[in-house]
């Protein structure tokens, strides 16, 4: 099979530009949550209030040069941005399952900049254009597939984790579906969620990395409330895992699992 970079390079693109343009209208419409955010750094409620629709603003700018015209710099501010805002949430007292479970936000953006060969010795093409190699050959296949695979399983068994513990969120989904034992669901499709974790990060199948795929786009159309805003937040989850998708091949998954093994030995 033939691996077609380029509907690689446009899914993280704009997988990544979804995930800060969808956190940044929760922003505009001042989600009361990230109060709790700002208050990690000493800000108040009402100086929080007056910040939520710049920071908003500023993520919606960043999510949107992506998509028209994407600058390394941006791509590598938007991986910081991301760990910074999901660390916010266990760093405010909620379960560190939910760092994890957002792991595609950051990993979106740092799989384009590997894809795109990032190079951090020079600091120079941090502000040019990121375009995919002229030559495919040059793509540093094994390190791309390495850090999706990564982020997959990261962002996978984030969400099971969140199952496993019965986040409220999720059980109420459930309850609403008609299930009269939620707790019991969400057991199930905890395990299930790490054990698809575990498969995709140890010996990916094409079919069922779609399979992921396409749970997890349907999945994260349930939530009780901005269901739309949710939804598009999460794009660089769905991107991540359909990016592992067109990617695999055998060859490209047997130069992975080599870089795997020998990266583990060192």
């Amino acid at each position: 099979m033939t691996v077609n970079y380029k509907d690689i390079y446009y899914t993280l693109r704009f997988a990544s530009a979804m995930c800060f343009i969808g956190h940044g209208l929760f922003g505009i419409i001042g989600k009361k949550i990230w109060l709790n955010y700002f208050a990690v750094f000493g800000i108040g409620p009402i100086a929080g209030t007056h910040l939520m629709p710049v920071v908003g603003t500023m993520d919606i700018l960043a999510g949107l040069s992506l998509v028209f015209y994407p600058i390394r710099a941006v791509a590598g501010w938007l991986v910081i941005w991301g760990i910074l805002t999901a660390l916010c949430r266990p760093l405010s007292g909620e379960p560190f399952a939910e760092f994890i479970e957002r792991a595609g936000n950051y990993g979106a953006p740092l799989a384009l900049l590997i894809l795109c060969q990032l190079d951090i010795n020079q600091p120079s093409k941090w502000f040019s254009k990121i375009q995919l190699p002229a030559n495919s050959m040059e793509i540093t296949i094994p390190e791309f597939l390495l850090c999706v695979r990564i982020t997959g399983f990261l962002l996978l068994a984030g969400h099971g984790w969140l199952n496993l513990i019965e986040k409220q969120s999720l059980t109420s989904q459930y309850a609403s579906f008609g299930f009269f034992r939620p707790d019991k669901v969400a057991l199930l499709v905890g395990l299930s969620e790490i054990l698809f974790a575990f498969i995709i990060f140890i010996k990916p199948q094409r079919s069922l990395v779609l399979t992921f795929f396409i749970w997890k786009m349907i999945s994260e159309l349930f939530y009780p409330h901005w269901r739309l805003f949710e939804w598009i937040e999460r794009g660089g989850s769905y991107g991540v895992l359909l990016a592992l998708y067109l990617a695999m091949s055998k060859d490209s998954l047997n130069k992975s699992e080599k870089k795997i093994f020998i990266t583990s030995r060192f």
